[in-house]
């Protein structure tokens, strides 16, 4: 097993913020028509730490990274992984 670049880590903790943001933006009705303005910069932040970490266009290690952080016993307590 290869050890995690700080860089991936960082795409997928920004993959992450994007995923609860868009869903806390759609699942609120009055932030709907908003949500283009609300999501440019959490878009913005995931699609440069993707490419920093060479990750864009390799959706599955992105996946598996973000698999491995959910499932880190540090990031359950809500600490950094």
């Amino acid at each position: 097993m290869r050890t995690v670049t700080s860089r991936e880590r960082a795409a997928a903790q920004a993959y992450l913020r994007l995923l609860e943001s868009t869903q806390a933006v759609l699942s609120d009705p009055r932030l709907e028509p908003y949500a283009a303005a609300m999501l440019t910069h959490p878009m913005a932040e995931a699609d440069e730490a993707l490419r920093a970490a060479g990750l864009s266009g390799n959706e599955a290690h992105l996946l598996r990274l973000v698999a491995a952080l959910r499932a880190s016993p540090a990031a359950e307590r809500g600490r950094p992984v």
